[in-house]
């Protein structure tokens, strides 16, 4: 079991390094968001499809891991956790502290890069109504106002004034 509980905490704390990366990745993304800096907003989107592809990877083998350990010691596998694995291990003992400072270091790790997911995810819906707002403006400027003429019937003509706008000459 030995063996297996320390790739698992290896297989944790490179989980971690991960998250940490893309914890970077979306600070700097944000940066590049708030600066409109598009060219690198998508080279860092690539990086993070790399990390984020290593870290199924790592997902894959964690899960594997955790059914491994689970079988060896008559535990159900249905619901492998790494909480279920640190409860059969030996009280006190430096893999159980090992396995356990892992695993809090994961979970602050991606709760933290969760919350600035969120934070990024609010900025980009506001950059996006920044955008929307600035086509609709430009596009209503290239509109003129219709002119108040009306044909014998008071219909409107629906004439537009030139692009020079009002005609101010008196």
């Amino acid at each position: 079991m030995t063996g297996r509980v320390g790739e698992l905490i290896a297989v944790l704390e490179e989980e971690t390094a991960c998250y940490d990366r893309l914890y970077e990745f979306a600070q700097k993304k944000r940066d590049h968001v708030i600066n409109r800096e598009l060219e690198q907003l998508e080279r860092l989107t690539s990086d993070e499809q790399d990390i984020s592809s290593r870290l199924k990877n790592l997902e894959k083998k964690r899960l594997r891991l955790l059914d491994e350990l689970l079988s060896e010691s008559a535990e159900s596998t249905e619901s492998a956790t790494v909480t279920k694995v640190i409860a059969t291990l030996a009280e006190g003992s430096e893999e159980r502290r090992s396995l356990e400072n892992a695993r809090d270091e994961l979970v602050a790790s991606a709760t933290r890069m969760q919350f600035l997911n969120q934070q990024n995810e609010v900025l980009l819906k506001q950059a996006l109504e920044m955008v929307e707002f600035d086509l609709t403006l430009f596009k209503s400027l290239r509109q003129a106002p219709e002119t108040a003429n009306y044909d014998r019937n008071a219909y409107s003509t629906g004439d537009i004034l030139p692009s020079g706008g009002f005609d101010a000459k008196q």
